[in-house]
């Protein structure tokens, strides 16, 4: 014989599969417990001027105000007084567009109202002052502005049910709001509402106003609590929009088409990173996340598109620290018929004109690179993008910082020069890990001694072509090759070179790679064979340029932590999900995060 089942309708709160006939009883028992615990709250006169809505509410630890305002809105899920979720809303101004309409001095007296004019706005609510029971105040937030509401019972269409209809909002709440601009006897622009609705309700303790959101873990892995209580974490995620659309419309205008390549390919190539792998089932196929989109532009460039670019994700198996995160956005354009050189202007130019375009026509940024901006003794460093930009030759720099010759440009790649390399590491305690290639310790070097030069934007040039796989050789400078980097605050945020078009020196290049990533470098590249087969078809004279977007970000907006600058970075996974970390006693489900 079968087990009767335990029920047929779900509890909302609990979980718990129950009879319809316990639905109804529990259902009704809420309401009740409800409105007690709310007139409870609630039952202390308020004093003028003081938030006294909040006051019994703010002293209830996180579980029991969320469970006290899950009560209340499955009341009102029951009882539809009010919908807590109502479909829709009309909106007649952003709340940016009614401080502009009705903000300027002299629109609205004090103490007076435009009577006539009817406005619907919607936002959600930050703060909820009362002066007595018949008046009360809100801060209606959005799109980065704030408008007081002040309602009033006599404003109010139902003046009989104000106070039970303004007994549901709490902080937090997303509400809208009709009513008639005004400005209080103080000044302050407002809306006099004659009704107010509830759209969403917050069931959540927020911070306080006052403390606000500080640890840096919640504010990372609960994005939009932070974007709900900090105006400059709103204002980070602006600017980033401005300088990528700046970026976009300054290759547009420069005659360049925008094109989207692949994800995921056979091989990992364009850069020197390591790859994630992933899997396609139909095909059962093992394919790599990419780590740069270079040889499918260039690809392009050899189709005859001849000025192409492309802004997206990319992503590399790597560590994360506070400049770098396994998946990133970068921006690459390849120009035919132009060289490393010509990049150089256009980054200079570019640059240049951003700054000017977030700062509107200044040059120069102040940049904090401990973090500890607005405290006394602040270490600040003064970066100026003013063109022309500073230009460090890596070799010539080394040579003069070390006090030693190095071998000829020819010779960098061999035997010899890689003993003489770690030999020159040791004595200056530059520290490289295994595999010790000729490439990575000169990597290390121009980290320890050039890099930090590099304060306002400048250039790192003459790269030996054993660092440079797709670099073309320079023209007059035996075993370097057309390449720069460009660097500020020490760190590196953009790489360019003359392209490599002939494709048979490329087939060397990559064997070469293929022997370091044999030596043990599994971030050094493979074979593209197809790619090998386009530069037989022809690659025009072409100049490559990449950008890190995030890391450009970090400087123009004064944060040292890349985390600061993406709106959902990587994160290491909470193992257990307690409900300490989430207010209201439901377990949370696995992070999005990785």
């Amino acid at each position: 014989m079968s087990a009767e089942p335990t029920g047929t309708h779900k509890d909302p709160v609990t979980g718990e599969m129950i009879s319809k006939q316990e639905l109804k009883r529990r259902e009704k028992q809420r309401v009740k417990e409800a409105s007690r615990a709310f007139r409870v709250a609630n039952a202390a006169p308020p004093q003028e001027n003081v938030p006294a809505v909040q006051t019994n509410l703010d002293d209830l630890n996180p579980n029991q105000y969320y469970e006290l305002r899950a009560r209340q809105i499955t009341a009102f899920k029951s009882t539809q007084k009010p919908n807590p979720y109502p479909h829709k809303f009309h909106v007649t101004r952003s709340i940016s567009d009614y401080i502009g309409a009705y903000g300027p001095e002299g629109k609205i007296p004090a103490g007076t109202k435009l009577d006539g004019i009817c406005e619907s706005l919607a936002g959600r609510i930050h703060n909820i002052r009362m002066s007595g029971s018949k008046l009360r105040f809100y801060d209606l937030h959005g799109e980065g502005k704030k408008v007081q509401i002040m309602a009033t019972q006599q404003d109010s269409e139902n003046p009989d049910e104000f106070v039970a209809i303004h007994e549901a909002f709490r902080r937090g709440d997303i509400v809208g709001v009709t009513g008639t601009p005004s400005r209080t006897k103080k000044g302050e622009l407002s809306i006099s509402p004659s009704s107010m609705i509830l759209l969403a309700p917050n069931l959540h303790q927020l911070p306080s106003s006052h403390f606000g959101l500080k640890d840096q873990e919640t504010r990372y892995r609960k994005r939009y609590l932070d974007l709900i209580l900090n105006e400059n974490t709103r204002n980070i995620f602006i600017t980033r929009s401005r300088i990528i659309n700046y970026v976009r419309r300054f290759l547009d205008n420069l005659g360049f088409m925008e094109v989207e390549t692949p994800m995921t390919s056979l091989l990992a190539g364009g850069a020197t990173a390591k790859p994630f792998v992933t899997h396609h089932n139909d095909l059962n196929l093992d394919l790599y996340l990419r780590i740069a989109p270079e040889l499918y532009l260039k690809e392009l460039i050899v189709g005859g598109l001849d000025r192409v670019y492309e802004i997206g994700r990319v992503f590399r198996n790597e560590g994360i620290d506070l400049t770098h995160n396994p998946e990133f956005t970068i921006c690459e354009f390849y120009m035919a018929y132009a060289d490393m050189e010509d990049l150089m202007d256009i980054t200079e130019a570019m640059l240049e004109g951003m700054v000017k375009y977030i700062t509107n026509g200044n040059t120069k940024l102040i940049y904090h690179p401990d973090g500890n901006k607005g405290q006394e003794g602040a270490r600040q460093l003064e970066l100026e993008f003013k063109r022309p930009w500073k230009r460090y030759d890596m070799i010539t720099t080394l040579e003069e910082k070390l006090g030693v010759k190095f071998p000829p440009g020819e010779e960098l790649h061999t035997d010899e020069t890689n003993n003489w390399l770690r030999e020159l590491c040791t004595k200056y305690n530059v520290e490289c890990s295994e595999p010790r290639t000729n490439a990575r310790m000169l990597d290390k070097l121009v980290g320890e001694f050039i890099e930090p030069l590099c304060v306002s934007p400048s250039f790192i040039v003459g790269h030996p072509q054993v660092m440079s796989p797709l670099a073309k050789w320079h023209r007059s400078r035996p075993g370097l090759c057309e390449r720069f980097e460009g660097f500020m605050c020490g760190k590196e945020f953009c790489n360019a070179y003359t392209e490599l078009n002939d494709p048979f020196e490329q087939r060397l290049r990559f064997e070469e790679q293929v022997r370091q990533k044999e030596q043990g470098d599994d971030e050094a590249q493979g074979i593209d064979e197809t790619f090998i087969d386009a530069l037989e078809h022809g690659l025009p004279p072409t100049g490559g340029w990449g950008i890190g977007i995030d890391r450009l970000v970090m400087f123009l907006t004064d944060s040292i932590n890349i985390k600061e600058v993406l709106l959902f970075p990587a994160m290491k996974p909470v193992e257990t999900a307690s409900t300490s970390n989430n207010p209201g006693g439901h377990p949370l489900p696995p992070p999005g995060q990785v």
